[in-house]
Order: structure tokens, then C-alpha cells, then sequence
């Protein structure tokens, strides 16, 4: 019996849900598929994420043209590229993850008669990314190519809620949601070791207390929600506070400006930047307190960790956060994009240990099964495998 030819294509090998996401169902998916997976390269400031790939020895192929942002050229080129590979490798699904890849990978598909089309919506950029002449130009962009999917995978009840009711993308029967997941056991080993690892090299004291952040500088996630709240706190405080910021991207400069002023005003050094860590474990397990201040999410890959760590979070109410996080018992999500509420909240994490510990111990329970890599696969298989019945193919 043959194997089902699936082509997976991601935007770009960039740290993130997707990366993860393809990886885990590349590598271990049903052995009735054949997976070959294709993507753009990550950006300047972005962390690259191929060491994830190499890990579970999942082969992948560069599309070089395929970025980001919008320049017709390279997206021509891509597009051009991305039909030769289909008809070399004649696929019985392709699988798209995120929006340019979902544009031109399913474009590409549809001209080539590609028998089944999926699309995954890691995050939307349908508000909080561009004004509105441009959100609109993408959600026609997105609903002509919902009318060419065989079906389109949302990561959390919200973002189905969003994609389907609030911006009409695609009709609800159309749409599956099938959270993330992810290979959790690793955060639970040698916690006691990488802490001191993690502690002693970024010069955090055991006494301090650390907050985490963790993804790109850039506008969308709103870091100086954060940083205005730690610092608020941090002024009346007994104890020394550590915010870390942990990534890279466009707003790097402006914020490191920012937080060494914060820093001269406090007496010490509060605010630390580390750049992208590809062992995320090391810094988790270092960190009382990992938080998210985003305008806009899909299902942050970032608070799930944590609470695999066993470490409280503290986020805004966006995306698929609620799906995610219990809302004091794992973590706290704020309602508010105000610095006084979102520190008011932030403060309860910081001022009690007994909260702290109750949430620690919840964090691994909540996560383990809800968002494991083999409760993917198993979703994945499943869609997959009714999809290719309405089409007759066995």
C-alpha cells in the first residue's frame, strides 16, 4: 500500500508555534504519510529555529523566496517554485501553516489540482498589525483562499470564534480546531541545575525575584506594558526585581534606551536583555514569573512552556490565552490593557509565594495531556484521513 504524499510548507524557520508545530507532525505523524517539508528562512532579528528540526532529525527544504513581507517579485518567485515542487513530489495534501505560506502554497495547490487543501491559522493579523485598508486587503485575501481549502485548523476555541463569527473568514463547518503540541518532558528535567546555570550567568541573585518575557521586540507584543508595570512595582519593593527580556527584533534599541533610564532611576540593574535562548528550559527554569503583554496572539507557545516549568503566568486577554492558561490556578489574565491593572495583577505574583506555588503545581497537570505532540498527531491523522474518504482516496 502506498503512502499518502503530504507537502507541508511554513512561512518561515523562525523560533515559534510553527516551526514546532510542523516539526512534530512531520516527524511523527502516522506511517501511512510521507511528509516533505518546505519553508522560508527566518528574518535578521528573528531566532532561527532549524536546531529544532535537526533535533528530531526532520529534513527540510529552504524556499528562499519566501518571506514575510509583501514584495511581488519574491512572491512570484516563490509561488513559481513552490508549483515545481508539487509537481515533483505530487503530493495528496498540502498542509499550509501561517498566512503568506497559506497564500501561495495554497494558490500553488489549487493550480496544480492538489486533491486535499488545509490551511492552519497560527495567529491572525485581522486587527492590532495594520491599519484598515490593509486589514481589509487581508481578509479578502483570506476568504478567497478559505473557498479553496478542503478544511482550515484554528489552535483555540477564540481564535475559531474570531476567524469564522467575528471577521467571516470561513464558514464554521469548515473550520477544526486542533490546539498545538508539544514534546513537554524536557521541562521537567535538571530544573535545579539550569537554574543556577541560568541565574549565574545572566547575574541574577537567588534572592531576586525574575520575570520573564519571551519573543520578538517588536510593536505587536507590547513590551512596554511589562516593563511599565515591573517598574511601578519595582519602585515600592523590598526586594530587587529582574525583568528579562528575552528575544530579539526591530525595537531592541528603543527599549534597551528605555530600560537602562529604568535602571539609573531604581539604583540597579532591574531590566536585562539575553537576545533569542535556544534552550528556553534553561531560562524557565530560572524564572519565578513568566508574563505576555500582547495586543494580539494566536496561542502563545511561550505560556505553555511555563506552565510545563511550572512557572505562574501573567498575560493579556488575547488569542487563545483563556484556552490555554487557567485563570488563577495556572496564571493570572488580565483584562486590561492599563499599566495600573496589568501591575495590579502582576503585583499579587510578585508579593505571594504561597500563589506562586499553588499555580507552579497546577501548571503541569493543566498542560501535559491538552497539549502533548502525540495528541496532535493524532488530530492531524484524523482530519487528514477524512478528508482523503470525501475524495475517495484510501
Amino acid at each position: 500500500m502506498r503512502k499518502i504524499r503530504v507537502l507541508r510548507i511554513i512561512n518561515r524557520f523562525n523560533l515559534g508555534g510553527p516551526t514546532y508545530n510542523a516539526t512534530f507532525l512531520t516527524a511523527f505523524l502516522d506511517d501511512k504519510f510521507e511528509t516533505k517539508l518546505i519553508g522560508g528562512k527566518h528574518e535578521e532579528h528573528e531566532g532561527d529555529s532549524t536546531f529544532i528540526l535537526d533535533k528530531y532529525n526532520v529534513s527540510f527544504e529552504l524556499v528562499d523566496e519566501l518571506q514575510r513581507d509583501v514584495n511581488f517579485s519574491q512572491d512570484r518567485k516563490a509561488y513559481k517554485k513552490i508549483r515545481k515542487i508539487i509537481q515533483e513530489f505530487k503530493p495528496d495534501i498540502v498542509h499550509t501553516h501561517a498566512s503568506k505560506s497559506g497564500f501561495i502554497g495554497r494558490l500553488a495547490a489549487s493550480k496544480e489540482k492538489v486533491p486535499v487543501i488545509v490551511h492552519t491559522f497560527h495567529g491572525h493579523v485581522f486587527h492590532s498589525y495594520f491599519g484598515k485598508t490593509k486589514t481589509s486587503i487581508y481578509k479578502s485575501i483570506e476568504r478567497r483562499m478559505a473557498k479553496k481549502s478542503d478544511a482550515v485548523i484554528t489552535i483555540s476555541k477564540k481564535q475559531k470564534e474570531e476567524i469564522c463569527n467575528e471577521f467571516g473568514i470561513v464558514k464554521p463547518d469548515k473550520a477544526r480546531i486542533i490546539p498545538l503540541g508539544f514534546d513537554l518532558s524536557k521541562f521537567r528535567e535538571n530544573q535545579v541545575e539550569l537554574r543556577t546555570e541560568f541565574r549565574s550567568k545572566f547575574e541574577i541573585g537567588e534572592k531576586d525575584l525574575a520575570i520573564g518575557i519571551i519573543g520578538r521586540l517588536a510593536p505587536i507584543k507590547n513590551h512596554m506594558l511589562l516593563i511599565n508595570s515591573a517598574f511601578e512595582i519595582a519602585k515600592d519593593s523590598d526586594q530587587n526585581l529582574k525583568i528579562v527580556i528575552i528575544g530579539d527584533g526591530q525595537l531592541r534599541i528603543d527599549l534597551e534606551t528605555t530600560c537602562n533610564e529604568l535602571n539609573k532611576t531604581l539604583g540597579y540593574k532591574a531590566f536585562l536583555f539575553t537576545s533569542w535562548i535556544k534552550n528556553i528550559e534553561l531560562a524557565l527554569a530560572g524564572l519565578e514569573i513568566v508574563a505576555l503583554s500582547s495586543l494580539n496572539e494566536g496561542t502563545p507557545v511561550s505560556l505553555i512552556e511555563a506552565q510545563a516549568a511550572g512557572v505562574p503566568v501573567i498575560s493579556t486577554n488575547v488569542g487563545g490565552v483563556r484556552d490555554i492558561v487557567l485563570n488563577g490556578e495556572t496564571g493570572i489574565i488580565v483584562d486590561s490593557f492599563e499599566v495600573n491593572k496589568y501591575a495590579e495583577s502582576l503585583k499579587m505574583l510578585v508579593e505571594s509565594k504561597e500563589i506562586r506555588l499553588k499555580m507552579s503545581q497546577n501548571g503541569w497537570n493543566h498542560v501535559r495531556e491538552e497539549f502533548s505532540y502525540t495528541r496532535l498527531c493524532f488530530d492531524v491523522a484524523n482530519l487528514y484521513n477524512e478528508l482523503l474518504k470525501k475524495k475517495g482516496i484510501e
